[in-house]
C-alpha cells in the first residue's frame, strides 16, 4: 500500500516525467505495437537503473555522482535512485530512435495521385536494425542530454530540485564528460539488447509509409528538448540556452531537409 501511495505522490510531483512517459507509449505502440514496446521499455528502464546505481556506488559508466535523497517521501525511490530517472532514460532513447530512423530509413513509393508534404518512410527490418541506426540513435540520445543534465545540475533553481550532485563538477557547464559517456554506455547497451530480440519477433505488417508514426516520437524528441530549453532560459541561463539551441539547429535542418516531399508540380496544358 505504501509503494501505491508513494507511486501516486510521484504522478502528481512529477507530473511532465509521466506525460513524456505517456507519449512514448502512445508513440511507440502505434509504430512498432505492443509487445515490442514493452520490451523497449523494461530493457532501457533496467539497463538505465543498473548503470545508475553503479555510477553512484563506483563511478561507471557516469563518472561519481551522488543523489543527496532530498525527496525521499515525496517521490519513489528504488534504493538510492529515484524512480523517474530510468523512466526518462527510456522515452528518450526512444525519441532518439525515431529521428535516427527518419535519418536512415529508406523512403518508400509515393501516393501516384498526390504529391505528399512528407517522404513517405518504409519500415524495414534490416534497416531500423541496422548499425547506422544503433550509432545514430545513441549519438542522438547522448546529444539530447547535452541540453537536459546542464539544467537538471541547477534543480534548486526550478521544481526539479536539487536532487544530486557531482563530486568533482565537469566542464560543460559544470556536467562532466564523463556523464556523457555514460549515456552512451546505456544506449548503446539497451539497443544491444533490443535489436537481436527485435528481429527474432513476428514480424510487423507496417503501411507502406511510417512517416506519421515516426512523427510522433520526432515530436517527442523535440518536445523534451523545447520544455528543457524553456525553463533553462526561463531560470535566466540565457547562454547555456543558447548553446543548446545552437547545438540542435544543425540536426533538425537535416531532418527538415530529409523529410520534406517533392514540390507539388503544376500540370502542363
Amino acid at each position: 500500500m505504501d509503494l501505491i501511495i508513494l507511486l501516486y505522490k510521484t504522478i502528481l510531483f512529477r507530473p511532465y516525467v509521466f506525460v513524456f512517459l505517456a507519449a512514448f507509449l502512445f508513440a511507440a505502440i502505434q509504430l512498432i505495437g505492443w509487445p515490442r514496446t514493452w520490451r523497449f521499455w523494461l530493457i532501457s528502464w533496467a539497463t538505465a537503473f543498473v548503470c545508475e546505481f553503479s555510477s553512484t556506488r563506483i563511478g561507471i559508466p557516469f563518472g561519481w555522482y551522488h543523489y543527496n535523497g532530498s525527496t525521499l517521501g515525496q517521490e519513489l525511490y528504488f534504493s538510492n535512485v529515484p524512480f523517474i530517472v530510468p523512466i526518462s532514460f527510456s522515452f528518450l532513447l526512444y525519441a532518439a530512435y525515431c529521428v535516427a530512423l527518419c535519418l536512415v530509413l529508406p523512403t518508400g513509393p509515393s501516393p501516384t495521385s498526390t504529391h505528399p508534404m512528407l517522404k513517405p518512410l518504409h519500415l524495414d527490418v534490416n534497416a531500423r536494425t541496422s548499425w547506422s541506426v544503433f550509432l545514430l540513435t545513441a549519438f542522438l540520445f547522448t546529444f539530447i542530454d547535452m541540453v537536459i543534465d546542464p539544467l537538471a545540475l541547477r534543480g534548486d533553481r526550478w521544481f526539479l530540485g536539487k536532487i544530486y550532485y557531482y563530486s568533482d563538477p565537469g566542464l560543460h557547464f559544470d556536467v562532466p564528460i564523463a556523464n556523457y559517456v555514460g549515456w552512451a554506455v546505456v544506449g548503446l547497451i539497451s539497443l544491444a539488447i533490443y535489436f537481436p530480440l527485435e528481429r527474432r519477433l513476428p514480424a510487423l505488417s507496417p503501411p507502406p509509409s511510417v512517416t506519421p508514426q515516426l512523427l510522433l516520437g520526432v515530436g517527442l524528441y523535440y518536445g523534451v528538448l523545447a520544455f528543457n530549453l524553456s525553463v533553462t532560459f526561463w531560470i535566466g541561463e540565457l547562454f547555456m540556452g543558447m548553446s543548446g539551441l545552437l547545438m540542435h539547429l544543425p540536426v533538425i535542418t537535416l531532418l527538415m531537409f530529409r523529410l520534406a516531399g517533392p514540390r507539388g508540380v503544376s500540370p502542363s496544358r
